[in-house]
């Protein structure tokens, strides 16, 4: 189990997962910021991302605010640290 602390910025134009330059993580999603649809893509996005079900992805913090404490059941640190690493490496590309 992985516990993730970001920012999400709903109203992108595409769903992205980068690590900014002083370390924090930001999720851009493509869904509004209105009647939980953002929550939705986030939930939706993060499963794709980490390659698991949409139901083990929980919101546990941030419902109506932009920064979010989700938990990843199912997903090892070492795993989230992959990802991550992708994430700074596409970033600086």
């Amino acid at each position: 189990m992985a516990i993730l602390h970001f920012k999400a910025k709903p109203g992108s134009c595409v769903n992205q997962l980068f690590v900014s330059p002083d370390g924090a993580m930001v999720v851009r999603l493509n869904a509004p910021a209105q009647e939980g649809k953002a929550n939705a893509a986030l939930q939706a996005y993060l499963a794709m991302v980490f390659g698991i079900a949409k139901n083990r992805v929980t919101l546990l913090a941030g419902h109506t605010s932009p920064f979010k404490k989700v938990e990843l059941t199912g997903v090892s640190d070492e795993q989230v640290e992959t990802v991550l690493t992708k994430c700074r490496a596409a970033t600086a590309a």
